[in-house]
């Protein structure tokens, strides 16, 4: 459970290293500014209140429950041998659960990149993932109702992938998009300035994902955790093919961030359902999720959603997707249990939407949550935090930058 720990953290170094690669050059730092931020974020936030909030403790059932601010080791054997059946230990839990905690709000960083002013967002993801992931998380993970309901949530297609779309969507509504994405002659493209950063991402993304399913079979039952290992696998190989195969059925290329995010695609589609799958299901769940991702890319741009990364595309249409097909392959597969996947995923759809618009709303009334257009033009690695990314001589940085590094 640590091993698959650790392996999770190195999934924020994936999603930091795939956003740096999808956004401009003069916007690097921030993006990874950002993400640094949001994993320590996150870890005193799920310390403070997330993980009283996500579990209560009780008899569960309920829409609400928190079991208390902090860590509160119980006495005796009961945190330690005792614990989870021996499986693990209640340190073990907290860490596991808070390496999850951030992964929300780091896939909103990415779809607000490269024009969303820094203290607002920190603030914003800060609310976020104290309050509105663990609520939700709660509702399965900890006992709550959709858990009563037979709501089916392996490792978080919905709780933790598609809880970041549905706030990202929120936020980039509110937002808006970059300039000169949308204009009179049509859509603009705006490229990323590394895609070796990019693909550097995906697969510290991928590697991290082993522990991120396998960690969830909370166990070291070998059986389990190597079905895991395939199932994730096969989903990640299957939606990279599908990917490539629909991107250039539509767009007569062979785009690579298409089929990067197709591998993420897979990897989100499988995780609600990793461990019910056979190695065939794994590859129709993963090749379908492949194959909604450009199709999902240009729904968001007609709509003149802005996302940077394809956050939307990969965490929210993907996450839905697995979600579902919870009920339609696999152990669990049956018309009363998809009507329960969907109903679930409606709901926590429904309550992070509104959590996400509502507290973006209040921001963007009180502190403004947008750069100005000559600072999104200069790029936010100058205008936020004075320094460049790459290359520049001494001379080209700023005054206080250069005396802070005498």
């Amino acid at each position: 459970m640590l091993i698959a720990t650790a392996l999770v953290f190195i999934m924020h170094l994936g999603f930091a290293t795939l956003e740096a690669g999808f956004v401009q050059r003069k916007n690097t730092v921030n993006i990874l500014f950002k993400n640094t931020m949001i994993i320590a974020i996150g870890l005193l936030t799920y310390y403070v209140i997330g993980f009283g909030l996500m579990y209560p403790g009780g008899e569960g059932g309920g829409f609400f429950g928190f079991g208390g601010f902090g860590l509160s080791l119980p006495e005796g054997d009961a945190g330690a041998i005792a614990y989870a059946d021996g499986h693990y230990t209640y340190w073990t839990d907290f860490i596991f659960q808070a390496m999850f905690a951030a992964t929300a709000a780091t896939i909103v960083s990415g779809a607000v990149a490269e024009r969303v002013k820094l203290g607002p967002f920190l603030l914003f993801a800060t609310i976020f993932v104290a309050l509105s992931y663990p609520i939700t998380g709660m509702w399965k993970w900890g006992g709550g109702w959709l858990n009563e309901a037979g709501f089916y949530d392996f490792a978080g297609s919905t709780l933790v992938h598609a809880v970041g779309g549905w706030g990202a969507l929120a936020c980039v509504i509110l937002l808006g998009a970059r300039r000169g994405k949308y204009t009179s002659d049509g859509i603009k493209p705006i490229p990323g300035h590394s895609m070796p950063l990019a693909a550097t991402g995906v697969f510290l993304l991928w590697f991290g994902w082993f522990g991120f399913n396998g960690g969830s079979v909370l166990s070291a039952d070998p059986l389990a955790v190597s079905l895991v290992f395939v199932t994730t696998s096969l989903a990640a190989a299957a939606g990279a093919v599908a990917a490539f195969i629909a991107s250039y059925l539509l767009f007569k290329s062979h785009d690579l961030s298409m089929v990067l995010n197709g591998v993420l695609g897979g990897l989100v589609g499988i995780t609600a359902g990793a461990d019910l799958m056979g190695p065939g299901e794994a590859i129709l769940i993963g090749g379908i999720a492949g194959t909604l991702i450009p199709f999902a890319v240009v729904f968001f741009d007609r709509i003149k959603i802005d996302d940077p990364v394809g956050a939307t595309s990969v965490h929210l249409a993907c996450g839905i997707w697995g979600t579902l097909a919870v009920g339609i392959f696999g152990a669990k597969a049956g018309w009363s249990q998809l009507l329960t996947q969907l109903y679930g995923t409606l709901a926590i759809g429904a309550f992070t939407f509104a959590f996400a618009f509502g507290l973006m709303f209040i921001l963007k009334k009180t502190m403004g949550i947008r750069v100005s257009e000559e600072e999104e033009e200069k790029g936010l690695d100058v205008t936020e935090h004075e320094m460049h990314a790459y290359g520049e001589s001494v001379s080209d940085q700023p005054v206080a930058a250069f005396e802070m590094a005498k």
